[in-house]
């Protein structure tokens, strides 16, 4: 797959996993295939951090965090340099989220080991990656209206959304969005039952990851 010149010109790979064994297989492909050597393996990125280890491209699987912040992690991790992301997409994050969070590679957990090299050496060499079976996603969300939502929420459940994320009362979203108490009440039970989320915490970290508030503080206005 690499030829002589890309195997003297190994690719530091950082691997990011917090279940033992996947992160084991993954040190073992990693290590076992041309042109990758393992730079650092560490369970979270703050072991990433204590680590201090230079690597070229970092590898970090978010499916075994459904109730986690994920795109904090993403984040905190794209602060370090080009990374990838894998995802089981039981709960997906939108591209759009994920690509300004600054992740530079988008595969599914189940992608192949040439999917895997493909996507670390193409981030590694600073392009962008996204899997094959995830293209047409990645398009859809491209082309996806700023008021729709992959949770399946309505533009107005989006706008209450985004309100209960900036911390206003039933009472004060509905002064902004010219609407009686009873029917926020009504549109904040369905976001939560959509959302599965069980309090205001929960629902303001799905906004930030559905990609209708940033996670640096900046408030989107109402819709």
């Amino acid at each position: 797959m690499f030829g002589p010149d890309q195997e003297e010109q190994m690719l530091g790979i950082a691997i990011i996993d917090d279940h033992p064994v996947k992160r084991a297989g993954l040190e073992k492909f990693v290590s076992e295939t041309p042109g990758l050597a393992v730079a650092t393996s560490v369970r979270c990125v703050e072991d990433l951090d204590r680590a201090g280890v230079a690597f070229d491209v970092s590898i970090l699987d978010v499916s075994l965090r459904p109730g986690g912040p994920a795109l904090s992690v993403i984040e905190s991790l794209a602060r370090h340099g080009p990374a990838v992301v894998s995802s089981s997409w039981e709960r997906p994050l939108t591209f759009g989220a994920v690509l300004r969070a600054g992740v530079r590679g988008y595969v599914a957990s189940h992608s192949d080991g040439e999917v895997i090299v493909a996507a670390l050496v193409t981030v590694g060499q600073g392009g962008f990656y996204v899997c094959p079976e995830l293209t047409e996603q990645f398009q859809a969300d491209l082309v996806r209206n700023v008021n729709a939502d992959p949770a399946g929420l309505a533009p107005r459940e989006v706008e209450t959304l985004r309100w209960i994320a900036r911390g206003l009362t039933h009472a004060q979203i509905a002064g902004r969005m010219g609407l009686t108490e009873a029917t926020v009440n009504t549109y904040a039970k369905r976001i939560r039952a959509k959302l599965n989320a069980g309090n205001k915490a929960e629902l303001t970290r799905m906004a930030i990851e559905l990609g209708h508030m940033p996670s640096n503080g900046r408030r989107f206005p109402a819709a």
